[in-house]
């Protein structure tokens, strides 16, 4: 097989997530909403599934000691959300966000939108991205020509907040 696991709807929820074996993928990818509190960076997150196959609520929420706690030593994790690469400067230290739970999970560089960025637009620049580092462009590069390719593209309007993601090492 591809070695892909692809979790949706019902199947993308915190019991998912904690079960699998992360060591196993060199990607993780997160298509999901984030939330982002500037005064407490802990009680940032983002959200899986809230609601459960009979339709009762769970918690879906993925929050800093959730991500800290999670053994990822992945290549690449790739957080398509809205606001999640944004944290809080502390003191030089850099930023405190998900990027850096994902880091101290074992990941090697962590791919993160800025802030809120359109769906489609989101959707767009992710597939470009991963044509480009299938074709054997490095993370950077490849994240460099798409948001290139992006700003020139005719379709300004749609595309323009897809500007919003940085890579992390």
């Amino acid at each position: 097989g591809s070695g892909a696991y692809v979790a949706r709807g019902f199947d993308a929820s915190r019991e998912v997530l904690g079960s699998l074996d992360l060591s196993k993928f060199a990607i993780l990818h997160f298509a999901t909403h984030g939330v982002l509190h500037p005064d407490k960076p802990e009680h940032s997150g983002f959200y899986l599934s809230t609601v459960n196959t009979e339709g009762h609520r769970q918690d879906g929420f993925i929050n800093m000691q959730d991500v800290y706690r999670l053994n990822a030593p992945v290549d690449l994790v790739v957080l398509s959300a809205c606001r999640t690469g944004l944290g809080k400067e502390v003191r030089g230290e850099g930023l405190i966000g998900l990027t850096r739970g994902f880091m101290y999970a074992g990941a090697s560089s962590v791919v993160a939108s800025l802030w809120k960025v359109d769906d489609e637009a989101a959707k767009d620049l992710m597939v470009e991205y991963y044509r480009k580092l299938k074709r054997g462009a490095g993370r950077m590069e490849a994240l460099r020509q798409v948001q290139l390719s992006m700003l020139k593209s005719t379709d300004q309007p749609k595309r323009k907040s897809s500007r919003g993601a940085e890579i992390i090492f």
